[in-house]
Parts: structure tokens; sequence; C-alpha cells
């Protein structure tokens, strides 16, 4: 058999329990087609010696803002590294601000606010710009703080112009005017003075991420959220991005709830929600396909808007709440799964997890046509219950390992130590027999996946401290969170997640193996080559044609 490509002398590590490991593996098209003594006879039009290097499958981030982190790597990094105390990012804005036209908008994204001691003052952010007006994004992506120019822009000059928004929060100051903080809905007032971005700035934030993503050894992602946050045609500027070859690894994309819509025609007495033309989960190639319709249930544990049972240990009184009313949320999940989409939900405290998953388990009885394995995105907080019914109705969580290594002094402020235990689990998934996902929310977090297996392995937060021991996974199961688990949570486990025969030929070389180094070095395995669809997307190979 004359094979197109053929990889040797590597060692694979293949995530498929038939055959764990191999040292050769052969590609014809996209898809790989034997490993060892199945390619005996083959040749190749292209031999790659992989010299002894550990190979394992692509990485797949379950939860990747792709476009978003595109979009950002424009923009002033104000994150933790670069900004590390406010004097520091006053300096910052004003330097951008220099550069930029008078009345020009002041855009940075990063800072986040428990680090800082607390947000940014609108006044001070004023006289750091001279004048223009900013707007500056948390690290938790949920909320920000405008200056004081930015406020009269979107009408919250003075203390009368405080409004309340539904699903949203306007903070207020000593003096009852607006402190600049807009947290959930209330950044809206933001985004619709600044406006979409264009589409040609669009297709150019998808390509400058893909090329991250890719050198990070991403052959796949999941895009949680088009339609509406980036530009008004989000699916065309990933389909043009990929007609001209600037989007090299496999995107699924899942569209905001806000733009399905009821559809005319026969929906045989019950709803009809899609996109135009009648589109839903499961359109699309290898390359690019619709996912699940993402819904928004809560905020975030870091903005104190994330939904909880009980108060926030740092704020008695508080509890955060739910974006949309729990009867409309339910409706939204019950309409979408009778319609036939994969409901993808972001919930991260437990009053939201709680809702969420009432909502899933009606779902299953009242449409029981839609066999979709439903998702909770970041599921922040979850208890044993609450773990046992995600089980047995078939959900899969989504959490990110990361987020306790970023964020998670904040947390325990905000939680107290006996909640914090439930931060973010990962383990008792896995012991409930659950599939479980890898992912980062990048940009909210490094994206790396690499830095995504150390968080799973040793679940540290800042200071180098493990929280709860007993939800550490191990490297075996860190890997395969990050290939066949998110595969599994996009329902396509039957084409990629593991180096198997038929499978689509997606792999990283790697400087060493996960599985034999130890646990507090994996985060710093370096990534040589990314291999997807048999072709080399990122770095390099000793090629040897015949």
């Amino acid at each position: 058999m004359k094979l197109d490509a053929l990889f040797v002398n590597g060692r694979f590590r293949t995530v498929d329990p038939a055959r764990p490991n191999a040292s050769s593996l052969g590609v014809i098209g996209e898809h790989i087609v034997g490993l060892d003594e199945e390619l005996d006879g083959c040749s190749a039009d292209l031999v790659y010696d992989l010299q002894g290097a550990p190979v394992v499958p692509g990485f797949h981030d379950a939860h990747y803002h792709l476009s978003l982190h595109g979009q950002e790597l424009a923009l002033l990094d104000l994150s933790p590294g670069a900004a590390p105390g406010l004097g520091e990012l006053y300096r910052l804005v004003a330097e951008h601000a220099g550069e930029l036209p008078a009345g020009a908008w002041v855009l940075g994204t990063g800072y986040e606010a428990h680090q800082l001691g607390g947000h940014p003052d609108p006044d001070s952010l004023d006289r750091a710009a001279g004048g223009r007006p900013v707007w500056l994004v948390q690290k938790s992506g949920h909320g920000g703080v405008a200056s004081r120019s930015a406020l009269r822009r979107i009408g919250l000059g003075e203390t009368d112009d405080i409004r309340v928004i539904d699903g949203g929060h306007i903070g207020t100051g000593p003096d009852g005017r607006p402190n600049g903080i807009l947290a959930e809905r209330a950044m809206d007032l933001v985004t619709a003075e600044i406006g979409l971005t264009p589409f040609e700035e669009f297709v150019d934030a998808i390509a400058r991420g893909a090329r991250e993503a890719l050198a990070m050894g991403l052959t796949s992602i999941t895009e949680p959220g088009i339609g509406g946050w980036g530009s008004s045609a989000d699916l065309a500027a990933f389909q043009t991005a990929r007609e001209r070859g600037v989007l090299d690894l496999r995107v699924t994309v899942m569209p905001l709830m806000s733009v399905l819509h009821e559809l005319a025609g026969d929906t045989s007495g019950g709803p009809n929600l899609a996109l135009d033309l009648g589109l839903r989960t499961g359109l699309g190639d290898d390359w690019l396909r619709i996912g699940g319709v993402k819904v928004l249930s809560d905020g975030a544990l870091s903005m104190r808007t994330a939904a909880l049972c009980c108060d926030y240990t740092d704020a008695p009184g508080e509890r955060g709440f739910l974006i949309e009313e729990a009867a409309v949320l339910r409706q939204q999940i019950l309409n979408a799964a009778a319609s036939g989409w994969q409901v993808a939900t972001h919930a991260i405290g437990d009053l939201a997890v709680d809702t969420v998953l009432s909502a899933y388990e009606e779902a299953r009885r009242v449409a029981p046509q839609n066999r979709m394995r439903h998702r909770i995105e970041h599921i922040g907080l979850a208890t044993d219950e609450q773990i046992k019914r995600l089980h047995a109705a078939d959900v899969i969580p989504v959490p990110q390992g990361r987020f306790l290594a970023e964020f998670g002094h904040n947390y325990l402020a905000a939680l107290g130590e006996e909640r914090a235990q439930r931060l973010f689990r990962q383990r008792g998934f896995l012991d409930a027999g659950v599939e479980l996902p890898g992912s980062s929310d990048c940009p909210i977090v490094n994206g790396s996946p690499i830095l995504g297996l150390h968080a799973l392995v040793n679940r540290e937060i800042p200071g180098g401290r493990v929280l709860n021991p007993a939800e550490q996974l191990t490297p075996a199961q860190a890997l395969r969170a990050f290939t066949y688990g998110s595969a599994y949570a996009d329902h396509q486990e039957h084409r990629k997640g593991s180096l198997t025969r038929g499978k689509l030929a997606d792999f990283v070389v790697l400087s060493d193996d996960p599985l034999q180094i130890s646990p507090e070095r994996i985060g710093s395995i370096q990534v040589g080559a990314t291999v997807v669809g048999g072709q080399l997307r990122h770095g390099e190979l000793n090629a040897r044609t015949p």
C-alpha cells in the first residue's frame, strides 16, 4: 500500500485502551490507516523520522474562545504579569492612550481586581487617558471598569443616571455616583457604544488565535459562543478564515441562544428553534461544524456574580444572580432540546448548577428523542449529589482546572475554606463514571493545554498550595481529558481523541512524555510539532522523500 505520509521512530501514546502505545503511524488523506505491524509492506511519499520523541493525540480544548483571544491579542494587556499594581496599570493606559487620536476608545483587558487590591478608579483612568474614554475588561470577562468619560458616553455620568439592568449590575461609590464597574449585561452598554468588530478584523483575529493555538499543540477547539460578541457574521468569518487557509485547526462553534429563532413551518406541535434555514447542531465537516447552543445562567466567582446557594464569604448578603429568571432559563433549555440542539449552559455557582440540572432532567423526560449529551460549562461548584444527578442525566461537565492556578486566592476569599474544597472538581466526576473533557476558557486564563495538564495533575493555587488533593488526576487521566474527553463532549469521539486506525491523523510531538515526567515538571513540556490531518501545521520534523 502507498501512503501519503509515514511517521516512524516515535513514542506514541495513543489514548486507545486496545493499543496504548505504538512506534509508527501511517496516513492516507487526513486519516490514520495503521500503526506498527499494520503498516508492514507499506511505502510512503513522505517519511518523518520522529527520532524517539513522545507523541500524543492532538489536544482538544472543549471551551476555548479562539476569536476573542485573537481580538484580545491586539488590545492593551493589563494581566497581572503586565500590570501587577494600579500604578503600573494607569501608566500603561497613559502610554497606550498617547498613541491614539483624541476621543478614541482606550481598550484593555486582563486586569485582576483581587490582585490589584480593587478595581481601577474611573477618574484616575480619565486622567491617565487624557480624557479619552477607557473600557477595561476584567480577567474573568464577566465585568469591567469604565472611565468617567466612558460612563458619560453611555449615559451613566451622575447619580440620576443609575438604572436597573436585568441580568446585570452597575456599581456605585459612596457618593452614589457610578464607580465605573459594570458586570454581566451592564457591559452591553459599552459594547453597544463601541460597536461590533469589522468583518475583516474579525477574520484577522481568528487567524491570530489559530496560529497561537497550533503552536500550543491544539488541533481542535470548541468556540463557546458566536453571534453577538464579536462580529455580526461570526460563522461567515470562520468560514472565510478556513477558505483563506488561516484556520488550520478544527473548530466547533456554539451559537449563542440569542441568535436562535423560531422558524415557520411544521413543528409537529413543538418548538422549532434554529439558525436560518433550520441549521442546528451537527452541520459541517471535520474542520468547521455547528455544535451546541450556548446558554448563560449566571456570572463569575471573581466578580461575585456567580449564583450561589449561600452568601459570599467576603460579601455578606450577596449571592450573585441568575442572568435570566429561573423560569425563563428553564424554557430556553427545554425549547432548544426539543428542537434537536445539544445545549451547553454556562453555570458556575451551585445555585445555577442546580437550576440547570433540573432543566436538563426535565428535557430528557419531555424531549426523549434528543439523545444529545448536554453540557454544563464551568460547573465551578458541585456537590456529590449534583454529580450523581449529572451522571444519571448523561450531562457532560466542562470545568477548567487552570482557573485554580490563576484565581485560587480570589476564590478562597469569595467562598471560604470549606466551600472551596468543591471548586472545579475533576476526580469526583471520573469516580462517578462521568467522561471528563479538558478545557481552559482561554483567554480568561492561559490556553496552553500543557499548562492545563499540569493544573489537572497538580491542582495548585498561587503560592503552590494544593487545593483538595482528592480531586487531583493522574497524568493519564489528564491526557485523556484533553484528547478523548473533549472529543466526547463534542460528540466527535468516533472521529478524533485517540490515535486509532480510521480516525483523523491529529497529533502533537512533545519534548517529554507527560506520563513519565515527574508531575511537577509537566508544565515545562514543550511542543515540537503539531500535525493536523496528517500535515505539519506548526514546528519542524525531520522528513525524507523516496
